[in-house]
């Protein structure tokens, strides 16, 4: 397995939006396994292909219970969620606020208000296609990471003056680095 290097804002390539799955093959399958590398190498809870550019509708998402790292358990328990072409096909009305971080914009945190719950279709690894209700941190997460395959950054959902702060923070690091 390989780590991919993670665009970090503004590249441009966080707004490009992805391109359909049309089947599994070994390509798609060591992308995902890539992937899951690269977020549990990076201590993510999701990634979008997008964000390793890579222009295909791909998402890996582990919440990963941490409360469960402890001595005997110093690994969080992972639960690894593939979704190859994840589509919203309904939110709800009710909202949740949650301090959204990303991978793609290191060190930088900022309340985000979401639909509450949510369904999406997608296929998994097998081509299998499934369709259910989420809520709570899922639905914010599966929300946050089909924004990036459109090309949608958390910080679109939040003010301009919190954006252009970010932002200007994001490219000082950069020319620094």
């Amino acid at each position: 397995m390989a780590i991919f290097d993670i665009l970090i804002a503004p590249d441009p390539g966080l707004r490009a939006v992805a391109a359909p799955v049309a089947g599994v093959d070994d390509e798609v399958r060591r992308i995902v396994a890539d992937m899951f590398e690269t977020m549990y190498d990076a201590r993510g809870i999701g990634l979008a292909a997008t964000q390793v550019a890579i222009e295909r509708r791909i998402v890996v998402i582990d919440l990963q219970d941490r409360d469960t790292e402890d001595e005997e358990h110093p690994e969080p328990v992972r639960d690894p969620h593939i979704f190859l072409n994840p589509a919203l096909t309904w939110i709800s009305d009710e909202t949740s606020t949650y301090n959204e971080g990303c991978l793609s914009i290191p060190e930088h945190y900022a309340e985000v208000e979401r639909p509450a719950r949510c369904r999406v279709t997608w296929r998994d690894l097998d081509w299998v296609e499934h369709d259910e209700a989420f809520d709570r941190l899922m639905a914010t997460c599966i929300q946050h990471e089909i924004d990036h395959l459109n090309g949608v950054l958390f910080t679109d959902h939040i003010s301009r003056l919190k954006r252009d702060m970010i932002m200007k923070k994001l490219v000082k690091a950069r020319k620094a680095s």
